[in-house]
C-alpha cells in the first residue's frame, strides 16, 4: 500500500483529495507546519512526498528508505537538495504552468504600486499629511521601458499584461538566446544594455550562486528605476537594494521574496516606505493555491502509478518508476 507524506498546509480542495485517498488504497501523513523538523520524523515510511517551501536536505533524504518521488507544491526547487535526490535515484516533480498568471499579476501590481507610491499615499491619508500629494511623486508606467529578467512563462504573461499599458518591453534570458528566442514582439537584450535602458525591471530568473542583481548591476540602472522581484530570495541583493532605495538610485520597489523567510525583524528593507513587501505570495492566489495543491498530489500519485507527464520531472533520467 503506497504511503504519501504531505508537508505543508494545502488548499481545502487538496485536503479533500487527501481524505479520499485511503479508499483508493493510499495512506497519508499530513503535516501542516512548514518546517523540515516537522515532517522529517515521518520520511522513513513515505513512498512519495509532497512538499511546499520548507527545505528538504540531504540528511532527511538519507533517512527516506522508501522514497521514490518528491512532488513540489510549486515550480521552484532551490530548497530541495537535488544532488542528494539524484544520488538516491529519487524523482523530483513540479506542478508546471499553474501559477505563472498569478505571479505575473503580482509583478504588474508591484510595478503599479511602486510607480504610484501606494504606501506613501496611504500613509499620507492616515497620518493627516494630505499635502503629500503636491510633491508629485507618483509616476505612470504607460509608455515606460520594461526590462523582464527571465522570459519564461511568467515573463511572457507579464509582457502581455504590460503591453496593455503601452509599455516598451525587452527581455534578458541567456537560456532562450541559446535555445531559440520565441516569436513575438519582445526582443532580447544583453543584461548591461537592458539595465541602462529600463525604467522598470521585473525579475523572474532562478537563484544562482550569487545575486544576479547586486550593487554593480544597480549602479548601471537609470536613477529612480522601479524594481520588482517575485523570483527567489537572493536573486536581488537585499543590502544593495536597501542602499539604493536610501540613495534614490532605485526610486521604488516591490519585493515578494527574501534571503531568509520569514525575513528577520529589522531587515534594512523595512525602513523604506518606497518598497512594498509581501510574504512570498505571488503564486498563492486562492485559485492558484487550489491548482497547485491538486496538481502536486496528482503528480506524486501519477509517478507511483507510472503515468507521470515526463515534462513535469526535473531530473528526467528518473521519469519512470
Amino acid at each position: 500500500m503506497p504511503h504519501l507524506l504531505v508537508a505543508g498546509k494545502l488548499h481545502p480542495s487538496g485536503e479533500a483529495l487527501l481524505r479520499d485517498l485511503p479508499a483508493r488504497g493510499i495512506t497519508v501523513d499530513y503535516v501542516e507546519e512548514v518546517s523540515e523538523p516537522s515532517y522529517a520524523p515521518l520520511i522513513d515510511k513515505a513512498d512519495a512526498l509532497v512538499i511546499r517551501t520548507q527545505p528538504l536536505s540531504a540528511t532527511t533524504i538519507a533517512r527516506a528508505d522508501r522514497l521514490k518521488v518528491v512532488s513540489r507544491h510549486g515550480v521552484g526547487y532551490d530548497s530541495v537538495d537535488l544532488k542528494a535526490l539524484n544520488e538516491r535515484g529519487i524523482a523530483l516533480t513540479i506542478v508546471g504552468d499553474v501559477n505563472s498568471v498569478s505571479v505575473a499579476e503580482h509583478a504588474i501590481m508591484q510595478l503599479l504600486a511602486a510607480a504610484k507610491r501606494v504606501l506613501r499615499a496611504d500613509h499620507s491619508v492616515r497620518g493627516g499629511e494630505w499635502r503629500w500629494r503636491d510633491g508629485l511623486e507618483q509616476q505612470e508606467i504607460s509608455g515606460k521601458n520594461l526590462l523582464i529578467l527571465g522570459y519564461g512563462r511568467i515573463g511572457r504573461h507579464l509582457a502581455r499584461m504590460a503591453a496593455g499599458f503601452g509599455m516598451q518591453i525587452r527581455a534578458y534570458d541567456p537560456y532562450l538566446e541559446r535555445a531559440g528566442w520565441p516569436e513575438g514582439p519582445v526582443l532580447p537584450v544583453s543584461l548591461d544594455e537592458g539595465l541602462a535602458w529600463a525604467d522598470c525591471i521585473s525579475v523572474h530568473i532562478p537563484k544562482g550562486d550569487k545575486p544576479a542583481i547586486g550593487a554593480a548591476e544597480i549602479a548601471k540602472m537609470k536613477r529612480g528605476v522601479i524594481l520588482s522581484n517575485t523570483a527567489r530570495g537572493g536573486v536581488v541583493c537585499e543590502t544593495a537594494l536597501a542602499e539604493a532605495l536610501a540613495s534614490g538610485q532605485v526610486g521604488a520597489a516591490g519585493v515578494d521574496v527574501f534571503d531568509e523567510e520569514p525575513p528577520v525583524h529589522g531587515s534594512p528593507l523595512f525602513a523604506h516606505s518606497s518598497v512594498l513587501l509581501s510574504p512570498h505570495i505571488a503564486g498563492l492566489t486562492a485559485e492558484c493555491g487550489e491548482r497547485m495543491a491538486i496538481a502536486s498530489i496528482e503528480n506524486a500519485l501519477n509517478y507511483l502509478a507510472g503515468s507521470i507527464d515526463r515534462h513535469l520531472v526535473v531530473n528526467p533520467e528518473f521519469a519512470h518508476v
